[in-house]
C-alpha cells in the first residue's frame, strides 16, 4: 500500500508518468465517449453527406496544419530551455504568427478546394473552420509547460469541459437547422472555449510577443525537420481520406469515416499516450545510460501494449456488432471498415513508443526520416490498393505498407538505444493471430465493402 502510495501521489517520474497515463487515458477515452454520443445523436439528426463533407474540412486543415508545425510543443518539451520565460515567449510568438498565416491561407484555398472536390459547401465552411487554426495559434505555452512536467489534471479536464460545451451547442443547432454548420458550431465553440478555459485556469505567467535570437535560432533549428515530419505525419494521418475522397462518393465517405472513429480509438489513444508521456520519461531517463532505464522502459512498453492489444481485439472481433448496436441502418457498411481497419493499424501499435526516443534526443532529423518513409509507403499502398481493388484494397495496402516500414522503426530505435526485441516478439505473434481470428469471423462484412466503391 505504502509503494501505491507513492506511485499515485508522489513526485518521482515514475509517479507522475503514471498519474498523467492514467489521466491521458481517462481525458481521451472521455473525449471518445462525448465524440461518440455526439455522433449517435447527430446521425440521427443529420445525412451521411454532412459528415463526408466535414471530413474533407478536417483533412483540409489538418494539411494546412501539418505543413506549417515547425515543433512547438515537441522544442519545449525536450529543451533544457523549455522552462525559460524568454524561450517559451519566443515559443508563442511564433505559434501567434503561424496561426494567422493558417487562416489566410484557408481562406485563399477555400474555393479551389470546393471545386476539387465538388464539394460546393466547403467554399462557405472552410473560412468558418479556418478560425480554429488562428484560435489554437493563442493557446498559451503554460498548457505545454504543465506536459513537460507530466502535470495534466487540468489540461484534462479543461478540454473535457470545452468539449461538453460544444457538443451541446453542435446539437442545438442541429435540431434547429438540420445541417452541416451543426458539425462546424461544434468544432468552433470547443475551440474558442478552450482557449478561454487555459487562459482562465492553468497556472503560469502570461505570454507577451517577443522575438529572443537564441530562442528563435533554437526553436527553428529543432522546428525544420519537425515541419517536414508533420508534412509526412499529415499523409499518415489523412492519406486515406485524401485517396479514398476521389474514390467515394460523400455518402460513402461519411459512412467511412464513422467506421474509422471506431477502429481508430486505440492508435489514437496509444498515441496521445505517448505524446504525452515518452519525451519527459526519456528526457529524464535515456535508455542508452544504462540497463535499469531500458528494464523499466520494458515494463512500461509491455503494459501498454496490453492495454491497446485488449482495446485493439475488441474493436477486430466485435466492430460489425458494435456498428449494429450504436448506429442506425444506413451505416451498417462501417462495421466492416472498423475490423478491417483495427487489424491493419496493428504494426502502428506495436511500434508505438519508439520514435518519441529520437525526439527526447533533440534528433528531429531521425524523427523525420521516420516518419517520410512510412508516409511514402503509406500513400503507394492506398493508391496501388484503391486502384487495383477498391476500399477493401486502399485498407490493406495501409496495413502492408506499416509492415515494411517496420525495420526503418527498428533502426532509428536502435540508434538510441530504445529498441525492445523481447516486445516486438511477443505482440507480432500475437498480431498475426489477431489478424486470423478477426478477418476469419467477419469475412462477410469485410467481402460487403465493395458496395462502397463507385461504379
Amino acid at each position: 500500500m505504502s509503494a501505491l502510495s507513492q506511485l499515485t501521489s508522489g513526485n518521482s517520474l515514475a509517479a507522475r508518468a503514471l498519474r498523467s497515463g492514467g489521466l491521458t487515458v481517462v481525458g481521451y477515452g472521455g473525449s471518445q465517449a462525448l465524440r461518440l454520443a455526439s455522433n449517435l445523436i447527430l446521425t440521427r439528426l443529420l445525412f451521411p453527406e454532412a459528415f463526408g463533407v466535414m471530413s474533407l474540412v478536417w483533412v483540409f486543415l489538418q494539411g494546412l496544419s501539418n505543413l506549417s508545425d515547425m515543433g512547438v510543443t515537441q522544442s519545449i518539451l525536450q529543451s533544457k530551455r523549455g522552462e525559460d520565460r524568454g524561450f517559451l515567449d519566443t515559443a508563442w510568438t511564433i505559434q501567434v504568427l503561424r496561426g494567422l498565416l493558417l487562416l489566410v491561407v484557408t481562406w485563399a484555398l477555400a474555393a479551389p478546394a470546393a471545386a476539387f472536390y465538388d464539394a460546393p459547401e466547403l467554399a462557405d465552411i472552410l473560412p468558418i473552420v479556418g478560425l480554429t487554426l488562428l484560435i489554437m495559434g493563442l493557446f498559451p505555452t503554460k498548457r505545454d509547460s504543465a506536459n513537460r512536467n507530466l502535470v495534466l489534471g487540468r489540461i484534462t479536464a479543461i478540454d473535457l469541459g470545452a468539449q461538453v460545451i460544444g457538443l451541446v451547442v453542435g446539437v442545438a443547432v442541429a435540431w434547429a437547422t438540420g445541417s452541416v454548420w451543426a458539425l462546424v458550431a461544434n468544432a468552433v465553440t470547443t475551440v474558442v472555449m478552450q482557449l478561454i478555459f487555459y487562459y482562465v485556469f492553468l497556472p503560469g505567467a502570461m505570454n507577451r510577443f517577443r522575438w529572443e535570437k537564441p530562442a528563435a535560432r533554437e526553436l527553428i533549428h529543432f522546428g525544420k525537420w519537425i515541419f517536414l515530419s508533420t508534412a509526412a505525419g499529415f499523409l499518415l494521418s489523412q492519406g486515406d481520406k485524401i485517396v479514398l475522397g476521389k474514390y467515394l462518393s460523400l455518402s460513402a465517405l461519411g459512412v467511412y469515416n464513422i467506421g474509422y472513429f471506431l477502429a481508430s480509438f486505440p492508435l489514437l489513444l496509444g498515441g496521445m499516450v505517448t505524446r504525452r508521456i515518452m519525451i519527459p520519461i526519456y528526457r529524464e531517463k535515456p535508455p542508452s545510460e544504462g540497463s535499469a532505464n531500458r528494464a523499466a522502459l520494458h515494463k512500461m512498453r509491455m503494459l501498454l501494449s496490453l492495454g491497446l492489444f485488449g482495446l485493439l481485439t475488441g474493436f477486430a472481433v466485435l466492430g460489425v456488432w458494435l456498428v449494429g448496436m450504436l448506429y442506425d441502418p444506413r451505416y451498417v457498411l462501417a462495421g466492416g471498415v472498423v475490423v478491417l481497419l483495427a487489424v491493419m493499424q496493428i504494426p502502428q501499435i506495436i511500434a508505438l513508443t519508439y520514435d518519441q526516443a529520437a525526439l527526447a534526443a533533440g534528433d528531429s532529423r531521425g524523427f523525420f526520416v521516420l516518419a517520410a518513409t512510412r508516409a511514402g509507403l503509406m500513400m503507394a499502398g492506398l493508391l496501388i490498393g484503391a486502384h487495383n481493388h477498391g476500399l477493401v484494397g486502399a485498407l490493406v495496402g495501409q496495413g502492408a505498407a506499416m509492415v515494411m516500414a517496420y525495420p526503418m522503426v527498428v533502426w532509428l530505435a536502435r540508434r538510441h538505444a530504445a529498441w525492445d526485441a523481447r516486445h516486438d516478439m511477443v505482440f507480432w505473434g500475437v498480431a498475426v493471430a489477431l489478424a486470423g481470428v478477426a478477418i476469419w469471423l467477419n469475412l462477410p462484412a469485410i467481402s460487403g465493402l465493395s458496395a462502397l466503391n463507385l461504379p
